[in-house]
């Protein structure tokens, strides 16, 4: 695994926009190389600031999602399709939303998270040498416990090895869910996590600490050729002063 840079933004604002830039040149990078991109997206509020990519050519991935109905405002994929999706020139069939329980396999997560890591695999290429493609950006947000996706501390998710998995009980409501684990995630060519406040910060500093994935799951959210943690300095502000990082203006 990759060990992580940090880049501390003034605010949460320039943050976003910073964050929202650097993924469209990744994207542009990614396309003009291989003909198409893979990107997972997050919930939270980083904004988005589309300039001139070839969105037709990109698949949208999400690394976990509340198991609501399509158009639940708690969902995800509903905050993606308002802030970004609705707005671009994607390929409906490069979308890729989690189901709910209004999908083809009712209330049951469990056949939804396989289902998922069934698209997943059939997007893998011989070359990505795995079960899930070698997701270009995987953007995660980092929950004040250290959770990342929905792989909270301690929970059975953290340890298992399949694609993709259903969660039950999440100690941050709604208790059911589906995520991406850890080998996923790890199959990622680059992970960003993105994190803004004071709240953030001790599961920040813990990330970047010595502290295991079980007990603190962002530990273990690392790509394979690169791992960013696009912060304010609010979030930074329990680093220790001799971490290195960059601070952008």
């Amino acid at each position: 695994m990759t060990t992580p840079e940090i880049i501390v933004h003034r605010d949460a604002s320039l943050l976003a926009k910073a964050a929202a830039a650097r993924t469209v040149t990744r994207l542009v990078d990614a396309v003009t190389a291989a003909g198409h991109a893979h990107l997972v997206l997050t919930g939270g509020g980083i904004g988005t600031k589309v300039l001139e990519v070839d969105w037709q050519r990109v698949d949208f991935w999400w690394g976990d999602e509340r198991f609501q109905p399509t158009g639940d405002p708690e969902r995800n994929e509903t905050g993606a399709r308002e802030k970004l999706l609705d707005h671009i020139a994607a390929d409906p069939a490069r979308v890729h939303p989690m189901p709910g329980p209004d999908g083809p396999d009712g209330d049951d997560p469990e056949a939804a998270a396989a289902r998922y890591a069934g698209w997943l695999a059939a997007a893998a290429r011989p070359e990505d040498h795995g079960p899930v493609p070698s997701f270009d950006v995987l953007m995660l947000g980092i929950g004040p416990e250290g959770h990342v996706a929905s792989l909270f501390p301690g929970m059975p998710a953290v340890y298992d090895n399949r694609p993709v998995v259903a969660v039950r009980g999440s100690p941050k409501p709604p208790p059911v869910r589906i995520s991406l684990t850890f080998p996923s995630i790890q199959a990622a060519r680059e992970v960003w996590i993105l994190a803004s406040g004071e709240e953030k910060a001790g599961a920040v500093a813990l990330a970047l600490s010595d502290a295991g994935p079980v007990q603190l799951p962002a530990a273990g959210a690392r790509g394979r050729q690169r791992t960013l943690f696009l912060i304010d300095e609010a979030a930074a502000s329990k680093l220790p002063y001799d971490i290195g990082r960059s601070t952008a203006h």
